[in-house]
């Protein structure tokens, strides 16, 4: 009897949880036929369909959509843990652009910003959720991206970022590593939000070869940025050495002196290392890590997550560009096994630069 009595209310509380369940994931139709987690996301559907076409030409993983990503970073850390510097993923990068790309760090940004801004004073969205919004978009038109999550709700920033927040290529990994951890990321992290250097290019490093990319696929969001950083570097792509840059393996492609420091040094040589050739792993940590940055210095956001759209899978394994293999690796790394992997056919290539620099 005791037993059925106490089989009776576990029922009953299993019922009651699984109707709070069902209460919290229901979901809102709005007036334009999507459906979402919270009214409050119904207005953001025409503005990523306008934000799309207007900023990403329909949906282009291009130039347009490096920048945002890149811009998304430069705005939001910003910040520190400890106090005393920006507001964080705020968008004051956007609305304090004289005073914010008069820095170092941001050269280039004007390019993007410039861009943005119109757009940006259609959506009447705030600053901050726009440009966040925009580098969540950008982001999956690129092949084999992960879907970012959106934050909704950021109140207007009140004042620009101050200097010296952003790493720069030349900074020591010691560096880098202190500004990440002031702002709240670990080492390992710090390494997850370089995998966008994967979409990334250079404008500013070498002026001469604007849109210069970081690897051989840069049109895609894959690995293949963390193998070609540790291949033996020959030559310089432009005009010779500049500050910031490396050796690079390959004609038309940049390697950050940043890039190549971490991917080698004995506390992040590995985090670099086991990315190769595992685009989950991948995808996992940068969604996460950048999840975390999109909202250093918010609260009270709702989570507008699908009104993103979903990018398009990468299936299969990442290769040697032609004429490498592991003999042209500088393995770093001796506690992990180095990945086994194909080599693309052909002679070597010469990478382009990103379509629209």
């Amino acid at each position: 009897m005791v037993f059925a009595r106490l089989t009776s209310l576990v029922s009953i509380a299993l019922i009651a949880s699984q109707a709070a369940g069902a209460a919290l994931t229901k979901r809102v139709t709005c007036s334009t036929g999507h459906v979402t987690a919270d009214a409050a996301c119904c207005k953001l559907f025409p503005i990523v369909d306008q934000i799309q076409q207007d900023l990403f030409d329909g949906g282009e993983c291009g130039e347009e959509a490096h920048s945002a990503l890149r811009l998304a970073f430069h705005d939001a850390i910003g910040f520190s843990i400890h106090g005393g510097k920006g507001g964080g993923a705020d968008g004051s990068i956007l609305v304090f652009n004289a005073t914010e790309e008069s820095f170092h760090a941001n050269g280039g940004i004007d390019d993007i910003t410039s861009r943005q801004f119109p757009v940006f004073q259609e959506t009447g969205l705030t600053p901050g959720d726009f440009l966040h919004l925009a580098a969540a978009i950008g982001t999956s038109n690129c092949a084999g991206a992960p879907r970012l999550k959106f934050f909704f709700g950021r109140p207007a920033p009140l004042a620009p970022a101050p200097d010296l927040t952003v790493p720069e290529p030349t900074d020591s990994v010691t560096s880098i590593l202190a500004r990440f951890a002031d702002a709240g990321f670990s080492a390992r992290e710090a390494v997850a939000l370089l995998s966008s250097h994967t979409i990334a290019a250079a404008d500013t490093i070498d002026p001469t070869i604007p849109g210069t990319p970081f690897d051989s696929t840069v049109g895609t969001f894959d690995t293949q940025v963390f193998l070609e950083v540790l291949l033996n570097g020959s030559l310089f792509p432009g005009n010779g050495s500049q500050a910031g840059e490396v050796l690079s393996p390959l004609h038309g492609e940049m390697r950050l002196q940043s890039d190549f420091l971490i991917a080698r040094d004995p506390r992040t040589a590995c985090l670099w290392q086991e990315k190769i050739n595992n685009q989950a792993l991948m995808l996992s940590e940068f969604k996460a890590a950048m999840s975390k940055l999109q909202v250093l210095g918010q609260k009270n956001l709702v989570d507008c997550s699908d009104v993103v759209p979903v990018p398009k899978t990468l299936s299969g394994s990442i290769k040697y560009p032609a004429s490498f293999s592991q003999s042209d690796v500088d393995i770093a790394c001796t506690d992990l096994p180095f990945p086994s992997l194909a080599t693309v056919a052909g002679p070597a290539p010469t990478i382009p630069p990103v379509p629209g620099s």
